[in-house]
Order: C-alpha cells, then structure tokens, then sequence
C-alpha cells in the first residue's frame, strides 16, 4: 500500500503538476464520453492534490465532488478552493455520497490503489445515475505501452504491470459490479511532449508511485544514469504515449 500522507504526498502535487492547456485537453476529451446535457453532477475519485477537480468543474458545470482518502493530498487540493468543487473525506470502497447523485464518475489513475475494486465499483455504480457514465483511465497489462524510462530502472516495467489488471479482466470486474461496459477501450492522447531535461526534472521527484516499489540502489544507479543522458542531451524530444480509458455504464 502506497503511503500518500509520507513522502509521496509531499512531492505529487509538483511532479504530477498539469499546466491549464493540459487539463483543458484532459476534460475535454472527457466531455466526448458522457451525456452531452449540462450541467452534470461529477465525481472525481482519488482526486489526489485535485489535479483535474476545478477543471470538471468548468467544464461540465455542474456539482464536483473530489473524494481522496489520503488528508495531506486532499488538504494540498483545498489550497485552491472552487466554487463548483467539493472535497471530502472518503475511499472508493465508502464513497460519502447519496446513491444516484451524480452524472459522471472519473478514475484517473486511481482505480490501481483500491484495497477492494470490486466494492469501489460497486460504489461507482451506487453513485451513479442511470445512464451516467464512469471513465476508468487506467493502464491495462496486456496494454501498456513501453516507457523509455523504463531503460533506467530494469524492475520497474514489472513492477508497473504487477499493479494493473488486463482489460478483460476489468471488465469482468465492472460487469459483477453491475455497470456495463463498452466493447472498445477508449485511446487518448497522453501528455505533451517534453525533452529529456524536462523528462528527468519531472520523474527525479519519484511523484510515481512505481517508485515506492524499487530497490533504492536501483533507482539511484538509474537516476545517476537519467542524470548523466539529461545533461548531454538535454532538448531531445522525447515520446508522448497513448493513454487508455474504459468507459463503464450504469443502466436504467
């Protein structure tokens, strides 16, 4: 269990920053799988330092309900109050929230960290109104794409795909849950580009929780080596991989 009130909590909010055109993207992309009424009622899930929270907040006008488990990431978030935007203590497995109260349900890279996914789905599909929508953008093991950095850190594809379910397997999840889901997995585009400088910058404050996994002299040899390869050739572009999303349903 990944410990988001110790260190990682204290370095997200930095290393997992998005600038305002990167959420704009993010919800927006969001917006082509939901009802296109508005406004809708949303539930941020594993909100985190509340990344993505304000933004669902503007772009589908309704209600945001940001519930985090971990005090020190949700008092981060609180930090920038919004007036669409409520923050609450909470877990997927115990989501503080009427049944039938909200139109959208976003996992964002949160669906991993459930102690129990098929009770987090069980809430999602309590939370959610009839033909509401949740997007589970997760990684899937027979999915995942081939990081670069992985060169770096030689556990740490294993590590990564040890922590993901494949996409069968999630769907058999959601479908005992009670939500449906769509025959295709929803394909994104994942970050911006940024050179190897801004790459080794980003992941150096170990804001992954791949991280918290890895034996410390791997991951100081790797980052020695990131270092090195950053200062010689700092504005190389590096990749920008495609992120995946399911789209799950709640029928009437």
């Amino acid at each position: 269990m990944v410990d988001y009130n110790g260190r990682l909590g204290s370095v997200y909010a930095a290393g997992r920053a998005m600038p305002p055109a990167e959420i704009r993207r993010w919800t927006g992309a969001f917006a082509q799988h939901v009802p296109q009424v508005r406004p809708l009622d949303v539930l941020d899930l594993g909100s985190g330092v509340g990344r993505l929270t304000p933004g669902l907040a503007e772009e589908f006008q309704g209600q945001v309900y940001g519930v985090e488990p971990s005090d020190r990431m949700r008092e981060a978030a609180e930090q920038a109050p919004h007036p669409g935007v409520t923050y609450l203590r909470g877990s997927a497995e115990d989501v503080p929230l009427p049944e039938a109260s909200v139109d959208v349900v976003l996992m964002f890279l949160s669906f991993h960290h459930f102690t129990d996914q098929l009770q987090g789905l069980r809430e999602v599909r309590r939370v959610l109104r009839p033909r509401g929508a949740a997007l589970l953008r997760t990684q899937f093991t027979d999915l995942m794409p081939d990081l670069f950095w992985y060169e770096y850190f030689p556990s740490a594809r294993a590590v990564d795909a040890a922590m993901y379910r494949s996409l069968a397997d999630t769907k058999a999840l959601a479908v005992e849950a009670g939500l449906v889901p769509a025959d295709d997995v929803v394909r994104l585009q994942g970050e911006t580009h940024r050179t190897l400088r801004e790459r080794y910058e980003r992941l150096s404050l170990r804001a992954l929780s791949t991280f918290e996994h890895l034996p410390p002299d791997e991951v100081d040899a790797g980052f020695a080596r990131f270092a090195e390869d950053a200062e010689r050739d700092p504005d190389r572009q590096m990749p920008r991989y495609d992120a995946t999303m399911l789209v799950l349903t709640r029928p009437r």
